[in-house]
């Protein structure tokens, strides 16, 4: 919430809101309080299959929404969107739920994706709208008969601040013999690591001076959680340098020449879009969400999902293009983002919808 959605947030306490947040403790919350928000510490456990703590989070939800009374409710990923649109309707009070991308449920098949499904078909029914960040992802929804599509609208991502992302003036481009990649995501194998990882050998082969970088979080109790032995395997390999967490990507983007995202699906790829804002040409696949920020061949290249051949071709083109040619893109990708993904036309939206409510 702090970190992609405090545009938002602020703008809303400046225009008078009482603004509150409900979410599980952590580093962040401090922030939060001290921009304004009225923060709630949320018992949840994101990826978790007990039924009866799910029951749980929709008592205490229900109990939060009762108490606070709000104009309107925004609910962000799967367990909000679920049970806090169910705990909002029994508690009489408008929702909407913002889809930010499908992830495990649509990536996968098996019982927890038809169980997500289902529960998605009947808790959308109570949402008085849903957002979704790409076409495809409406699609999706559609398609499967979870969600009515005349409750269905498209944001434009959750945008990008233009000012906070911007190249600082020292950035330089890359010199001969050295050229640095950087992948920023959960350590998730959805996110295309391990085919990262394949391509960055490979590379690594023909060009000794590159280096292929990782940022990110651990996946928690995800699924599709890569287990830490396995990033300090291939750390002790050379084949990458894990970078861990850091509160402020900026210094790590402005060091790398080239932002990766090989994920298999995305709503709107966040770090894509503070790599473009920054002037950095990306490369990522040509799944939905990635399309939408990526203009193949201008901004970056586009490749196949799990390809790490293909990957590593466009990496290698990426090595290969002159200076001139390389800054040429990622001035296209910030022009990109100043017309498509403008954090103020988020905020403007979210705005309009509020206002209405009350």
């Amino acid at each position: 919430m702090h970190q992609f959605r405090r545009g938002v947030l602020a703008a809303l306490i400046e225009d008078g809101y009482e603004v509150h947040v409900a979410a599980p403790e952590d580093q962040d919350a401090a922030a939060l309080r001290v921009m304004g928000c009225v923060f709630h510490a949320l018992e949840m456990s994101a990826q978790g299959r007990n039924p009866l703590q799910d029951l749980r989070l929709i008592a205490s939800l229900h109990a939060l929404y009762r108490k606070i009374r709000p104009v309107v409710i925004f609910h962000y990923t799967i367990k909000p969107n679920i049970y806090g649109s169910l705990a909002a309707r029994l508690a009489g009070i408008r929702s909407i739920a913002i889809t930010t991308g499908l992830g495990y449920v649509f990536i996968n098949t098996g019982v927890v994706s038809r169980v997500s499904k289902m529960l998605y078909r009947i808790a959308l029914r109570f949402s008085r709208e849903v957002w979704f960040l790409n076409q495809e992802d409406l699609g999706a929804f559609v398609s499967e008969g979870l969600v009515d599509p005349g409750k269905c609208r498209i944001l434009p991502g959750e945008g990008v601040d233009l000012d906070f992302y911007a190249l600082p003036p020292d950035a330089g481009a890359p010199v001969a013999g050295s050229f640095r990649f950087l992948l920023i995501a959960r350590l998730l194998w959805d996110k295309g690591i391990g085919e990262y990882v394949d391509a960055a050998r490979a590379l690594k082969a023909r060009h000794s001076q590159v280096r292929c970088e990782l940022l990110g979080p651990a996946g928690g109790e995800n699924p599709s959680a890569i287990p830490g032995s396995q990033i300090d395997a291939w750390m002790q390999e050379g084949v990458i340098d894990y970078l861990g967490t850091v509160s402020d990507v900026r210094p790590a983007i402005a060091a790398a020449h080239c932002v990766v995202l090989p994920s298999y699906r995305e709503g709107v790829p966040r770090a894509l879009m503070e790599a473009c804002a920054m002037e950095r040409p990306v490369i990522a696949t040509a799944v939905p969400g990635c399309r939408d920020v990526i203009d193949d061949g201008e901004t970056g290249f586009l490749c196949r999902d799990r390809d790490a051949v293909d990957l590593a071709s466009k990496m290698e083109a990426m090595i290969e293009r002159d200076p001139a040619s390389w800054r040429q893109m990622g001035a296209a990708g910030r022009a990109k983002m100043r017309t498509d993904f403008d954090e103020r036309n988020v905020i403007a939206h979210y705005r309009r919808v509020v206002q209405s409510f009350a």
